[in-house]
C-alpha cells in the first residue's frame, strides 16, 4: 500500500474475551489478555505494540467488556479513550466487530480495518506486516472481505479451516485466493486430509475490510444486526449513546463473525500468512512458547515463591505465594494462584475448559 492508502488504515482489537482454558491464571475479573504470559508485557500490549507499527494509536480501536474498560485504559495509555468501546455484555464476534466497523467508518469514510485478536503471538513481525498490508490492499481494490489464514504446521483440532480456490491476484509479493469453503474444528483424521491438500488454513479470525464492505455484507447477512448498528453510529456523537448502546445489545442474538457473515459471504479472499503465528489457547501452547530449563521444564517465579522440582521433567510450574513442590512428574501442567491449584497432563490442557464449567453448574462463581 502506498502511503496515502495507508492514511485509511485502522486497527480494531477485540479484547472482550474470556480465556477460560487459562484457568486459573485467567478469571472472569482479569482474563488472559491482562496476563503477562510470554513477556513482561500483557497479551494485550503485545498485540498493540505489534500493530502501531504500521498504524498509529489514534487509529487503533478497542472493543472489549465494560469491566474490563479500566484495565484497557491502563494497559494503553496512548489509546484515546474514546476509542475504547465497552461492550455491556457479550455478544460474541460479530457484533463487536460490527461496532468496530461503524466507529472507523464513523472517524473515516474510506477506512479498512485490520480486526485482531488480544491473545495471539507473532514470532516474525516483519513478515506479519508484509502479510496484513497486502490484505488491506486487496480489500482497498474492491468490495472484499479478506481473511489471514495461517499456513497450518500440524493437524490441529481446535481450530477452524478455510479453503482456498482459484489465485485471483497477487500483492505485496503474496497470493490472493478465493475462499469456497471453511470447517470448523475437525477430528485429527480430517485435519490430516486437509494438510495433504495444501488447499487449506488455519482460521484466525484476522479479518481486513474496508467499513463499508463490512457494513454491506452485515446489511445482507445478519440485517438485525445492521440495523441496531446504524442507530448506534448515528448516536456516537451524541449524549445518547448509552441508551443506544443498551438497547442494541439486548436486541442481537449472538453469533460469530464466521457463522454469520463470512461462511455465507461470496467475496471472501484469503491472503496465506506464515509469520509465527499462535493463538494462546490453552497452557500448552504457553509451555510450548517459553524457554525451558535443561529438563524441559518452564517454571514461572515471578509471582512468589520458587517452586521445588525433584525428578521433574517437561513441565509447566507456576506458583502463587505457597511453596509448590512436586517429585517425579513429567508433561504437567501445575498453576496455583490465590483461590485454585490445577494439575492437568500438557495433552490434556484444553480440558481445563471442562473444569470451568464445572464449577459454573456447582455456583462456584468466586473461583471463577
Amino acid at each position: 500500500m502506498d502511503e496515502a492508502s495507508r492514511k485509511h488504515l485502522f486497527a480494531v482489537i477485540l479484547a472482550g474475551g474470556g480465556g477460560t482454558r487459562l484457568w486459573p491464571r485467567s478469571t472472569n475479573a482479569k482474563p488472559k489478555q491482562f496476563l503477562r504470559l510470554i513477556s513482561d508485557k500483557t497479551m494485550l500490549q503485545e498485540t498493540f505494540l505489534r500493530i502501531t507499527s504500521i498504524i498509529p494509536s489514534q487509529r487503533v480501536l478497542v472493543i472489549t467488556n465494560s469491566k474490563y474498560k479500566s484495565m484497557v485504559e491502563t494497559d494503553l495509555p496512548s489509546v484515546p479513550v474514546k476509542n475504547i468501546f465497552a461492550e455491556p455484555e457479550k455478544r460474541d464476534t460479530a457484533m463487536a466487530m460490527g461496532v468496530g466497523a461503524i466507529m472507523a467508518s464513523w472517524l473515516d469514510p474510506e477506512a479498512v480495518i485490520i480486526n485482531l485478536a488480544a491473545d495471539h503471538v507473532v514470532k516474525n513481525e516483519d513478515e506479519f506486516h508484509r502479510t496484513i498490508l497486502a490484505a488491506a490492499a486487496a480489500a482497498q481494490s474492491g468490495n472484499f472481505l479478506v481473511t489471514v489464514g495461517i499456513s497450518p504446521t500440524s493437524p490441529h483440532t481446535g481450530l477452524g479451516y478455510i479453503k482456498i480456490g482459484e489465485k485471483i491476484n497477487e500483492l505485496n509479493g503474496l497470493p490472493i485466493f478465493k475462499v469456497t469453503g471453511f470447517t470448523e474444528k475437525p477430528k485429527t483424521g480430517k485435519a490430516k486430509e486437509f494438510l495433504a491438500t495444501g488447499k487449506y488454513f488455519w482460521n484466525a479470525n484476522n479479518y481486513v475490510w474496508t467499513a463499508n464492505s463490512a457494513l454491506e455484507s452485515f446489511k445482507k447477512h445478519l440485517p438485525k444486526t445492521y440495523s441496531q448498528l446504524l442507530k448506534l453510529k448515528e448516536a456516537l456523537d451524541g449524549k445518547e449513546l448509552n441508551k443506544a448502546i443498551g438497547e442494541a445489545y439486548s436486541s442481537v442474538e449472538p453469533i460469530s463473525i464466521d457463522y454469520g457473515v463470512s461462511e455465507k459471504a461470496e467475496n471472501l479472499l484469503l491472503v496465506p500468512g506464515d509469520f509465527g503465528w499462535s493463538d494462546i489457547g490453552d497452557w500448552q501452547v504457553v509451555y510450548d512458547l517459553s524457554t525451558k530449563d535443561k529438563m524441559g521444564n518452564v517454571i514461572d517465579q515471578s509471582r512468589g515463591v520458587p517452586p521445588i522440582l525433584i525428578d521433574v521433567k517437561g513441565c509447566f510450574v507456576c506458583g502463587g505465594k505457597k511453596l509448590l513442590t512436586a517429585v517425579g512428574v513429567e508433561n504437567m501442567i501445575i498453576v496455583e494462584t490465590k483461590k485454585a491449584v490445577l494439575i492437568v497432563p500438557k495433552n490434556k490442557a484444553q480440558s481445563v475448559k471442562l473444569i470451568v464449567e464445572w464449577l459454573k453448574v456447582k455456583g462456584m462463581t468466586e473461583y471463577l
